[in-house]
């Protein structure tokens, strides 16, 4: 069974690194070129506060669902017809709720209210989508599982691709409400493909709430239902805050969106990193000496990985956004540079806060499979307070700037909290010796990429070199060893 479900993880990487990166730099940054700072600025405001109330889409649901048919696959046929009546009941309650507060905060008219519609359109079929995967999920189909994470957006890239590119749609009258239709669409398809897969192993529909039922859902899964929403508060609300804040028609709101990109593009691949770790953890969480060592190497991957990234961002900022975003018409030089200066500006410190999330990936799946969701609510629920009190003093000040630097705090002080909270209930060891490893590599790679920064002249070749370098000193400084990397990825007994 592990060695299963370590091939399937393996499979379910590969796809999604081969297909969410294209859709993140390829297809929406194509799509912001297009439209501009201003409208695409509006438009991820209005996203992010439709992101904001998703969990009122599941409420614990889709976890819960996920452990029960795993635990007796005759749980599917029995609950699925109910919680299926629930998932509608929450998707209307949840489409209230963004229009009523949307309409409060000034997303009541025009094209705001529009692209709320699709916004939360497109939420409410993402959830049930999760829902049905869930039950996926639970009956072991890993490979139809890893298939359907990435079924949409392998749709959604197609379609967007003949908008985009066939020469079938003039570029100067694209509209924003394309591209939301057109995930509207690929999310419709993955449902109905969803649907089959799963009513393949129901015997026999009910559809009855029982709340007696739901309560006791409820209430083992609020805790975790808490924790997403206030995770998703705490990282999330600054292209909201930046577009109700400041009176620019969302033109910070884009600047930020630019910079973000490759946040997002890394936190995707960081995030099915957890997935695996979760299991694992849970699993060794008796033995003390096998769960330092997978507290050590999960670790050392994730700073080798994430250290890696962030050191090349910082110095190669200006080149890789020049790289992303091209001149738009009728734009001089000067006004070109003095924007991409401006992404330029941004892009550090969201890389940083991109580091310092990706080590909440190992501390706090840590603490979530040990049962701590109490300690990781409280350290959230103080990350949403200071988040918002800083934004409302930086952002009229320091604009899309000031967004980024309080993200990159509030992700540095939760981060390093959820460790110490960690080391004090788990008690794993840490000591100096293994962190001067940590402090020679992270030297290493600065001092790596700022001699080729300023030895090679050609970007790209200096870009490429370093990253070589910079990989090898993962092994060079003892951060990583092969045999830590094999143990991580390969069961006992399986190792040639």
């Amino acid at each position: 069974m592990q060695n299963r479900f370590i091939k399937n993880i393996i499979f379910l990487l590969f796809l999604n690194l081969l297909v969410k990166p294209f859709w993140i730099l390829g297809v929406d940054r194509e799509v912001q070129n297009l439209l501009g700072d201003a409208t695409y600025g509006t438009y991820l405001a209005i996203f992010n506060f439709s992101y904001l109330f998703y969990i009122l889409l599941d409420l614990g649901i889709t976890n819960f669902n996920s452990r029960s048919v795993a635990q007796d696959p005759k749980n599917l046929s029995k609950h699925f017809g109910g919680l299926t009546e629930i998932k509608l009941l929450l998707g209307l309650l949840y489409a209230v709720v963004i229009f009523v507060v949307g309409y409060f905060v000034g997303y009541n008219e025009g094209l705001k209210l529009k692209l709320l519609f699709w916004c939360g359109l497109n939420q409410i079929l993402l959830s049930f989508i999760l829902y049905l995967r869930s039950n996926v999920q639970g009956l072991l189909l890993f490979k139809q599982d890893s298939i359907l994470s990435v079924f949409d957006r392998v749709l959604a890239i197609l379609l967007m691709s003949l908008v985009l590119w066939s020469g079938w749609f003039p570029k100067e009258k694209f509209d924003i409400l394309w591209y939301l239709q057109a995930q509207t669409l690929a999310y419709v398809c993955t449902i109905v493909f969803a649907l089959i897969v799963v009513l393949r192993h129901v015997e026999q529909l009910s559809f009855s709430i029982n709340f007696r039922f739901f309560k006791e859902i409820l209430r083992q899964s609020l805790p975790f239902a808490l924790l997403v929403l206030l995770m998703s508060v705490y990282s999330r609300i600054e292209p909201f805050l930046l577009e109700r804040l400041l009176d620019d028609n969302g033109v910070q709101a884009g600047v930020y969106s630019r910079a973000y990109r490759l946040f997002d593009a890394g936190n995707n691949i960081s995030n099915l990193f957890a997935i695996m770790l979760l299991p694992m953890f849970a699993a060794t969480l008796k033995n003390k000496l096998e769960l330092n060592n997978l507290v050590k190497t999960s670790f050392n991957v994730i700073v080798a990985m994430a250290g890696i990234v962030l050191v090349m961002c910082v110095f190669y900022r200006q080149e890789i956004m020049q790289m992303l975003y091209r001149p738009e018409e009728a734009e001089n030089e000067a006004a070109y540079l003095l924007r991409i200066g401006l992404y330029a500006n941004v892009f550090p410190l969201l890389m940083g806060s991109f580091f310092c999330l990706s080590t909440t990936y190992v501390f706090g799946t840590l603490l979530t499979a040990n049962g701590s969701l109490k300690q990781l609510n409280l350290v959230s629920a103080a990350g949403v307070v200071i988040n918002i009190l800083l934004n409302l003093i930086v952002i009229p000040r320091f604009q899309s700037v000031g967004a980024a630097f309080t993200n990159l705090g509030v992700q540095a002080v939760t981060a390093f909290m959820q460790y110490l909270i960690a080391k004090r209930i788990i008690k794993f060891k840490l000591g100096g010796r293994y962190w001067l490893h940590i402090l020679l590599f992270s030297a290493s790679i600065i001092v790596i990429t700022l001699l080729t920064k300023h030895l090679i002249n050609n970007w790209i070749l200096g870009f490429v070199i370093a990253f070589a370098a910079n990989s090898l000193a993962i092994f060079a400084t003892r951060l990583l060893r092969l045999k830590e990397i094999v143990a991580l990825v390969v069961p006992k007994g399986k190792k040639a």
